[in-house]
């Protein structure tokens, strides 16, 4: 199966992130966790109705990410490097208060309040909500001002999760065969995790 690096464009004045989605099903595989007052960590929930905020990784840099595209199924993955460009160029560019839901619709009240790359995974600020992400993963604190939003991500579960848009040129990966054969292996039997939840959802709801 094809394998693609996306990389920022430096002579493309559209390339990079152009917005953060909120998903349910995130396809960097991480969730957020939610910050109260007191700056305790929520996985899956959001307790408290001041703050708003949402935690979570934006983009995990060398992380398969399947895709399909008609009958064309392929990986694409970002490298560390394009990780950190890309979230630097999304707020030199103005971009923060720039959110959908699902991909599908613009939405208002979505602002990202504070940024930063993981440096070290046992002392960054991630660890302090038990995100557990890689050296180089963009990590983002998202404030939500629209109550429905809040509301799915808080009671019902329907958001867990961002998702990036943007525009990013392809090269051919250059990664070492056994790295890509293990991520492969993880992506896949995340896939088939998802998928028995999703089964036992249907069995559920007939």
């Amino acid at each position: 199966m094809k394998i693609i690096e996306l990389i920022i464009d430096e002579n493309d004045e559209y390339s990079g992130i152009d917005a953060i989605s909120l998903v349910e099903y995130p396809a960097i595989e991480e969730n957020w966790v939610a910050l109260n007052e007191n700056k305790r960590e929520y996985k899956f929930k959001a307790l408290d109705e001041d703050k708003k905020i949402l935690i979570g990784a934006l983009l995990v840099p060398n992380k398969m990410i399947y895709r399909k595209d008609g009958d064309e199924e392929y990986y694409i993955h970002f490298t560390k490097d394009t990780v950190k460009k890309a979230s630097e160029l999304y707020l030199m560019n103005g971009n923060a208060n720039n959110a959908t839901y699902e991909h599908i619709k613009e939405v208002e009240g979505v602002s990202l309040v504070e940024s930063w790359i993981v440096e070290d995974k046992e002392k960054d600020k991630s660890a302090l909500y038990d995100l557990n992400l890689p050296v180089g993963t963009w990590v983002g604190a998202v404030k939500v001002n629209n109550e429905k939003l809040w509301e799915m991500a808080k009671v019902e579960g329907s958001i867990r999760g961002f998702s990036i848009e943007g525009y990013f040129a392809e090269r051919a990966t250059d990664r070492p065969k056994e790295q890509i054969e293990e991520d492969l292996s993880s992506e896949i039997e995340a896939g088939l995790k998802l998928l028995e939840i999703k089964q036992s959802i249907v069995k559920a709801q007939l």
